[in-house]
């Protein structure tokens, strides 16, 4: 039976619209169109020209025939073009697909084909890979060349079409679509895929508009906040912050190459305020000679994810201009959920009790609903002891719709209504999260996930390899980098050299163990691999290369 708050108080198109990042940039634009969007060198962009650029493309996509439902595939780097990719594909009511741009041809034409992606968007730099995955791919999408009008590449055109001139021609007053419903896809983005093929993961429009005000609050972002893409914008659509800049009229300053002497430059000529990455990029950043570092006029926010940067790498930072704050998330939640949110009073402790609080994964983002640390066999939460391993799982509006044309493993994955991230953590009294291990065997190297069983099943096809694990090893620039336990067939003289060349041969060179030990592979009774030992090993190995 009804109340008499539900009594003639119906919901329609005047009292409820489907939420969208999309209705962020609009906003911009009208209230704040001189205001610069985008810097790309010596190329600005307007807020009243983003736009209309966008609006253009949607336009084109439209006229092309692309519309609710249908991919579009992008291979780009982080520049203008990308930030347009997330704007104009869903304007169309298409659904944006981004590649990580140093994946293999094999990888690519997999992806390309499981998204049914019907147009391809690449930058020239990347031709010769796309051009081995259209080889390989049996779809045959319309390919759509890009070319940095900044900072030209070498490559090869590949399509019949130019981004710039199919855009040029497109209709800058585009009625572009809002979302049906904001369950609707936005994007997809792939995952590493630890057990075989990557699992493309959907987010909905309803997600990515909360997980981009989530960072706004998150990160304590202000109006015109100056945002520097440190951060890869094909992981987990740069978390969101495509989106989140419009949110607060902020100025996006792209950088095509993680470079130390372009990041200090960025950091002092344009007044950055916040900027994301990986542990390298810290490392990356003090590594530079006194000649490239700036003086900055006020703390600069950089959130970082992956392994938690030690304390003589936070100390640097601190000294250098920088406050750092911890992330985590997944792919499946859009990427960061979860924030090491610092206590003020927590500044008088020791160094040491900082490192420990800054070691801990954290609390949920105000987007999340519920983040816990459950036994998953009774979906009960742990004693918060800081003792008691569980499985994190999450429960709210930024976890994925599910993993596409793929029901099994979503069923699996949002099991009992939560989603089972894989992650083994404690939780401690305050109710703060800290991961232990990862039952995925997922190694996160610079920002990127890599799996280890991957790399192991190159090694095992190498004639001489009869057994191979590989962990994660502690890296003060990378995070993690994949180290590899080796057995050789009897009598085998491969060397490590000779592996490395190997995996370089049938992998992404970002995925090929920097370390590998030859040596009996440590098992349980039933011919079960110790994992945990060898990480033991790789983190002593690491210990004594450092001293």
């Amino acid at each position: 039976m009804s109340d008499i708050y539900d009594r003639d108080l119906d919901q329609n198109q005047a009292n409820h619209q489907p939420l969208t990042p999309l209705a962020f940039l609009e906003r911009a634009a009208t209230v704040f169109p001189d205001h610069i969007a985008v810097v790309h060198g010596s190329m600005q962009i307007s807020y009243r020209d983003f736009y209309r650029r966008c609006r253009k493309f949607a336009s084109v996509l439209a006229g092309r025939g692309i519309g609710r439902g249908d991919t579009v595939s992008v291979m780009l780097a982080n520049t203008p073009a990308m930030l347009e990719a997330h704007y104009a594909v869903p304007m169309c009511g298409a659904v944006l697909h981004s590649m990580n741009t140093r994946l293999d041809a094999g990888v690519i034409a997999f992806q390309l084909d499981h998204a049914e992606a019907q147009v391809l968007i690449t930058d020239t730099a990347f031709s010769g890979t796309i051009s081995s995955a259209l080889d390989l791919a049996t779809l045959k999408p319309l390919v759509i060349d890009y070319m940095d009008p900044v900072f030209p590449q070498p490559g090869d055109r590949l399509g019949s079409d130019d981004y710039e001139t199919l855009l040029q021609s497109g209709d800058g007053d585009f009625a572009w679509l809002m979302p049906e419903n904001e369950w609707d896809a936005i994007t997809v983005n792939y995952t590493s895929g630890t057990t075989g093929d990557p699992k493309g993961v959907v987010y909905h429009h309803r997600g990515a508009c909360l997980l981009a005000q989530g960072n706004a609050i998150t990160a304590s972002m202000p109006k015109h906040a100056v945002y520097l893409w440190t951060l890869p914008m094909f992981h987990c659509n740069g978390w969101c912050f495509p989106w989140t800049m419009s949110a607060v009229t902020g100025t996006h300053i792209c950088l095509r190459e993680v470079r130390a002497d372009a990041i200090w430059a960025a950091l002092a000529d344009y007044q950055v305020t916040h900027l994301c990455g990986a542990p390298v990029v810290m490392s990356t950043i003090l590594a530079a000679p006194a000649s490239q570092k700036r003086d900055l006029t006020k703390p600069v926010e950089f959130f970082t994810a992956a392994a938690p940067p030690p304390e003589s790498v936070l100390s640097e930072m601190r000294d250098a201009g920088f406050n750092v704050t911890h992330l985590y998330g997944l792919t499946e939640v859009y990427g960061p959920a979860v924030v090491n949110d610092w206590h003020e009073e927590w500044n008088q402790l020791s160094a040491e009790e900082q490192a420990a609080l800054k070691a801990r994964q954290g609390v949920r983002y105000h987007a999340l609903e519920e983040l816990d640390v459950l036994d998953p066999e009774t979906m009960k939460p742990v004693p918060r002891d800081g003792e008691t391993l569980g499985e994190v799982m999450f429960r709210g509006n930024v976890v994925m719709k599910g993993y596409l044309k793929n029901k099994q493993a979503t069923d699996d994955a949002l099991a009992g209504g939560w989603f089972h991230s894989g992650d083994l953590a404690v939780v401690y009294a305050d109710g703060y999260i800290q991961l232990k291990d990862r039952s995925k065997d997922i190694i996160i190297s610079g920002g990127e996930n890599i799996s280890s069983i991957e790399i192991e099943e190159v090694l095992h096809k190498h004639p001489q390899v009869t057994a191979a694990a590989v962990v994660a090893m502690p890296d003060e620039k990378w995070g993690e980098t994949p180290c590899a336990f080796v057995e050789l067939v009897d009598d085998g003289s491969v060397s490590s050299a000779d592996l490395v060349d190997w995996c370089r041969q049938h992998m992404a060179g970002f995925k090929v163990p920097r370390h590998i030990v030859f040596e009996e592979i440590v098992k349980t009774s039933t011919g079960k691999v110790q994992k945990f030992i060898l990480r033991q090993q790789a983190e002593k190995l690491a210990r004594e290369q450092e001293g």
